[in-house]
């Protein structure tokens, strides 16, 4: 039985050290071949020789000896699973919590139930109309973490107004003003709107506004109150997955 055991631990230390050189000799091909990207994770799929590469909120596939990169969502047909999807729900997650509710506008209900992250234009008409319910958002105990995402890009009238609103006093006041349209006087000091900006276009972001969940899941565009508190009640598959409400 010992010599049993002492067999079995050596093949597993094998089989660990094997995976571990492979998943180095990916992360050297990559080096090499894409110098400016710095994976966060690397590991192996569920296809032999086929190794799952995370970097922020993005995620893509690469050979074992990394001279293959594949993109697209790899699906197991037996279980129906979008096995990338998952992976990808977790990466933004990630990387939404990495940025931090310090570098968002937090908008917080009186009692916290759910948590929703939302990607916004100023001038965005659907953007507004959400704004303007984020009294009934609140009611359904749903906090709205706002980040801007303004479509006409870098130095456009959003992105001007989004620096302003972001460097107002109060923030939370001077957002509600924008969305109804209201002048304020330009502002510029540092901000995180450039970083807000990467981070959408990183998760494919093609419109305002655009949602994502507290399980990771994209939402393109408005959706009421009422009928996203149905979608967030769906409770995660993991506890670990729920997110918790943002620091004061």
């Amino acid at each position: 039985m010992k010599s049993f055991l002492l067999a079995a631990l050596g093949g597993l230390i094998l089989f660990t050290a094997t995976a571990q050189a492979d998943t180095k000799a990916v992360e050297t091909a990559l080096q090499q071949a894409l110098p400016t990207i710095k994976p966060d994770s690397i590991t192996e799929s569920p296809i032999k020789g086929i190794y799952e590469v995370v970097v922020g909120a993005r995620m893509f596939y690469v050979s074992e000896d990394g001279r293959y990169l594949m993109q697209g969502s790899m699906v197991d047909l037996k279980s129906r699973e979008d096995i990338t999807e998952k992976k990808l729900s977790q990466a933004r997650l990630n990387a939404l919590q990495k940025l931090g509710t310090d570098k968002m506008i937090v908008f917080k209900p009186k009692i916290f139930k759910h948590a929703v992250y939302v990607f916004t234009d100023i001038d965005c008409g659907y953007c507004r109309k959400l704004h303007s319910e984020i009294e009934q958002y609140g009611k359904e105990g749903i906090e709205i973490r706002y980040l801007f995402f303004p479509r006409a890009g870098k130095d456009s009238d959003s992105y001007e107004k989004a620096v302003t609103v972001w460097c107002a006093k109060d923030r939370n006041a001077a957002l509600t003003k924008a969305k109804n349209g209201e002048n304020m006087p330009k502002k510029t000091c540092p901000n995180p709107v450039d970083e807000h900006m990467a981070l959408a276009s990183a998760m494919g972001a093609s419109g305002t506004p655009m949602l994502v969940t507290e399980k990771g899941a994209i939402l393109p565009g408005y959706v009421p109150a009422a009928e996203l508190s149905k979608m967030l009640e769906e409770k995660p598959a993991d506890p670990a997955e729920a997110v918790a409400p943002a620091k004061p």
